[in-house]
């Protein structure tokens, strides 16, 4: 907390703001009691410049292009640990020591079962949906299932719900795949870790022998990482006010998957890779670079430059070096689209005008291109993102439940509609 205080004057009248520090960050101004003082608002569309909450999980430089989970650096969670350590991180604060580890995993991994009969709301389901729109709808009836971890005020309970969506939604994401091209459901196992499960319930069949390759798992234990939490984004911000009005947890990281499917969000890695298709090939590039260094022209290249950073994408370093591991590993060669990928990469970390701008290619860009060589559709890509964020919603969602200063969202506006007038009977009217 800061001694120091902002003043506010509007014509002859003045009133002192404190203003409050972190740990690290720019100092806010308090504004919590504008409206009771002054009987004014302010106007932030996009609440760019308003800290919605006071948070201990993540914290971004975007000009310095840090980002850290709980203090820790992301690029040593991502190179020396593992997914579920990084959940533990998130959850409770600290990383775990040995014992904490294993018994968190066993947890995790023996709450990966769903219940039976929500295998029949998948037939519910047309088999051509978005698998966006399996997810919502799924994890929302998740509280229909569940109802023994859906009191909030209840810490157990919450631990139990939050376990559980970490656990299961793995298993609900691949059974959304198998769904979506028309596969037999895998069950997951309990010998396998994290990322291992998951790709075997994703691309084993009963007919075959289903070997996971350990480099593979590695890279989306790693995307899941990169993708655990970033502070106060929309979808994260969307579970947080879902919470406020005391919504079962279930129902808030529902709302959270909706809110992450927008294509300026959630939807930006499946976006990036529209547009290499829409390239299609690499003596097409100059065209489109062309394109998008002209202003009067309506295409942008998607999956370059960053809202939040300025700088490069501290994910996006790790993520480049895990696409060039996951490409050597797989020996693919031929492929047009990841051919166009790798020359856009070079001319965007070269060309004067994507450096003056700091336009870097960002984790969009090399998740989309990583997942599609492990063999994923663009349109699960957000199912994927989801799953990874889970983690995030959940730790911020509960740092919210058990926050005493917590109260219900409710922005403001700035009303630019009709003045007070009186209702006309209808033969009255002109």
């Amino acid at each position: 907390m800061s001694d120091k205080t902002a003043k506010l004057s509007i014509g002859d009248e003045s009133w002192d703001l404190n203003v409050r520090s972190g740990s690290v960050g720019p100092d806010v101004i308090d504004i919590a009691s504008l409206y009771g003082q002054t009987g004014k608002f302010t106007y932030d569309p996009g609440f760019t410049s308003t800290a919605s909450c006071e948070s201990k999980i993540t914290f971004i430089d975007g000009d310095e292009g840090t980002l850290l989970y709980r203090g820790y650096p992301i690029e040593q969670l991502a190179d020396h640990g593992d997914f579920l350590e990084t959940c533990y991180l998130l959850l409770y604060g600290e990383l775990p020591n040995r014992a904490q580890k294993e018994d968190f995993d066993f947890r995790v991994t023996h709450h990966t079962m769903i219940h039976e009969q929500m295998r029949s709301l998948f037939s519910g389901f047309r088999r051509d949906a978005h698998p966006m729109a399996v997810m919502t709808g799924t994890v929302g009836a998740m509280s229909a299932f569940y109802h023994d971890s859906t009191d909030i005020s209840d810490p157990h309970q919450r631990m139990v719900a939050s376990l559980r969506m970490i656990a299961k939604l793995p298993t609900i994401a691949a059974m959304t795949y198998k769904y979506h091209v028309g596969q037999p459901f895998v069950y997951p196992r309990n010998d396998l870790d994290y990322a291992s499960n998951f790709l075997h319930m994703c691309f084993a069949v009963p007919c075959d022998d289903y070997k996971v390759n350990p480099v593979l798992a590695r890279a989306m234990d790693r995307i899941f990482t990169l993708h655990a939490d970033h502070e106060q984004n929309a979808s994260t911000s969307t579970v947080r006010l879902a919470g406020s009005s005391g919504a079962n947890p279930f129902a808030c990281i529902a709302a959270g998957i909706a809110c992450l499917w927008g294509p300026a969000h959630g939807g930006a890695n499946e976006a990036a890779l529209n547009m290499l298709a829409e390239i299609g090939s690499v003596d097409r590039i100059p065209e489109y670079i062309a394109r998008a260094k002209d202003k009067s022209d309506p295409f942008r290249l998607m999956g370059f430059g960053h809202r939040v950073y300025k700088n490069y994408d501290p994910r996006a370093r790790i993520m480049q070096k895990t696409t060039h591991e996951v490409l050597a590993e797989l020996g693919i060669k031929d492929d047009p689209l990841l051919d166009v990928a790798m020359e856009l990469e070079r001319i965007a970390l070269s060309d004067e005008y994507f450096i003056e701008k700091r336009l870097y290619p960002n984790i969009d860009f090399y998740s989309g291109i990583t997942l599609r060589a492990l063999g994923f559709p663009t349109s699960m890509f957000t199912v994927l993102f989801a799953l990874a964020r889970t983690v995030g919603w959940i730790a911020q969602w509960k740092e919210m439940i058990e926050d005493p200063s917590q109260r219900i969202g409710r922005p403001r506006q700035l009303y630019t509609g009709a003045a007070p007038r009186d209702y006309m009977p209808i033969d009255q009217r002109s």
